[in-house]
């Protein structure tokens, strides 16, 4: 969809007034409009029969022809995510009456301005407009808006900032691009590929091959990746937007497991396809350095994502191993399809160690029963610091990227212990799988401020959601970029 500026309207324009919902009369110019079509619009805002339409579709007379227009009524004194919901529901509304090039027109009034509403109506459009289509080779019949036009008048500063929003969301599009591509397409070293456009916006990236890790000594890690023909890779980014900050960098760790068949404690067939989303928490990782780099935030920032695939085979890890972490934590795998929390073992200490940050996050599609728990609805946000979990999830209420908090403690970590090794990477135990694997993971994290945030059911959504159509959702970027933005930027 192609976004412009615009002060004439052509015939092939879809005029799109956006008004307060509390209209009842005009107070601004619609003097470029067609006569007709505005007398048709002044007449349908006074009639009060009208008061509960949320968008509606008119027709006019022009010339000799019959035009169409639609007038959308929004809510004032609303959130940044409401506006994006509301403009979602209109996009969607547009496409299902087959517009094809759509003309919005904001109506403003003391309570309805257009640097309060602009922004976030064009950045809705634009992430309920993406599509994962790169593979289809036969169009579909679906409907496409081809572009939107913004008829208001804008000063320079106003389309900057517009359009620097605009680029802003290609860090949603990063992550959504990564989840969907198939796992034969995209693995370790093509995750790295791939990524590797953040150099262009400054981020700084380092890559560690499986010489390296074995080096390090990322045992766990590389025990997963063991049963595969694609090599395991760790990749850092590094955002220094605050050089002259003297403050530890804030991190964010992802698990990259860029398929998933569960290894030799394989997973059930059905299903299994969509085991190519594993590797969701290292897409937000990317998504967010991403943004940040191309807004040119004001903090300093590391990343981290540990890169495997998970399969069987004759070199495969198998039930009843022990491994040594890089912690120097031994660690019996008695299920190699927990193999998540093994990857974010290892980068979880790697970075705690080499740099000593704020905090650390780790996003991570963890665990089924997180899905059980919260659904498609919510990401499971545990903690050891009750500040950091405030803050997140006061952002995901900001962002309606939805987290909701759930318990870890000591008689839970208790059910990690193992007669064998330092730790077993599953309880043998049918309840509290979510927590008892935040809880393997808060064994590698020390003293240092931590959040895992679970985010299997929300990382992919088969009916779509407010910003997304059905598929990869970017679930954490926004959330993310917004948390950053509240509590930490300069």
């Amino acid at each position: 969809m192609k976004i412009s500026f615009t002060n004439k309207i052509s015939e092939t324009d879809h005029p799109v007034l956006i008004v307060s919902e509390k209209i009842q009369k005009t107070t601004f110019s619609l003097s470029h409009f067609n006569k007709d079509m505005t007398n048709v619009f002044q007449y349908y805002i006074k009639d009060k029969k009208n008061s509960s339409s949320t968008f509606k579709t008119l027709s006019y007379r022009n010339q000799n022809k019959v035009s169409y227009f639609t007038i959308a009524k929004c809510k004032v004194k609303i959130d940044t995510s409401s506006k994006l919901h509301f403009s979602g529901q209109l996009f969607s509304y547009l496409e299902k009456q087959k517009i094809d090039n759509v003309l919005i027109f904001l109506c403003e009034d003391k309570d309805f301005e257009l640097d309060d509403y602009i922004n976030d109506i064009v950045c809705g459009f634009s992430l309920k407009d993406y599509r994962f289509e790169k593979y289809k080779t036969i169009s579909n019949k679906d409907h496409k808006i081809s572009s939107l036009k913004i008829a208001n008048k804008v000063n320079p500063s106003q389309k900057k900032n517009l359009e620097n929003k605009i680029n802003s969301l290609e860090g949603v599009f990063l992550t959504r691009d990564l989840v969907s591509e198939p796992a034969n397409v995209l693995y370790p070293e093509k995750f790295v590929d791939y990524c590797n456009k953040l150099k262009k916006v400054g981020v700084k990236i380092e890559v560690f091959d499986e010489k390296k890790l074995k080096a390090i000594g990322m045992n766990a890690l590389l025990g997963v990746a063991q049963g595969s023909v694609r090599p395991a890779r760790v990749m850092i980014f590094k955002w220094t937007g605050d050089k002259a900050s003297k403050t530890q960098p804030l991190a964010f760790i992802g698990k990259g497991v860029t398929f998933d068949t569960g290894g030799i404690s394989i997973k059930p067939s059905g299903g299994m396809e969509d085991m190519k989303w594993d590797m969701g928490g290292a897409g937000v990782v990317a998504g967010l350095m991403y943004t940040l780099g191309l807004r040119k935030a004001k903090v300093n920032v590391v990343g981290a994502v540990g890169l495997v695939e998970n399969m069987p085979d004759g070199n495969a890890q198998r039930p009843g191993d022990i491994v040594k972490s890089l912690s120097g934590q031994t660690i019996e795998v008695l299920n190699t399809d927990a193999e998540g929390r093994l990857v974010l073992a290892d980068v979880l200490w790697y970075i705690k160690e080499k740099f000593n940050p704020r905090f650390m996050i780790d996003l991570a599609t963890l665990t089924g029963a997180i899905i059980v728990a919260l659904g498609d609805r919510y990401g499971g946000l545990f903690s050891n610091d009750d500040d950091l979990a405030e803050k997140l999830y006061e952002s995901s209420k900001k962002t309606k990227e939805l987290l909701w908090r759930l318990p870890i403690d000591e008689d839970f970590d208790k059910l990690l212990n193992c007669s064998v090794a330092d730790m077993k990477n599953i309880t043998g135990t049918r309840g509290a799988g979510s927590i008892t694997a935040a809880q393997f993971l808060k064994r590698f994290v020390g003293d240092t401020s931590w959040a895992h945030l679970d985010i299997a059911g929300v990382t992919w959504s088969k009916k779509g959601t407010s910003f997304a159509r059905p598929g990869g959702t970017g679930f954490g970027v926004r959330l993310l970029d917004e948390f950053i933005k509240n509590y930490y930027e300069r």
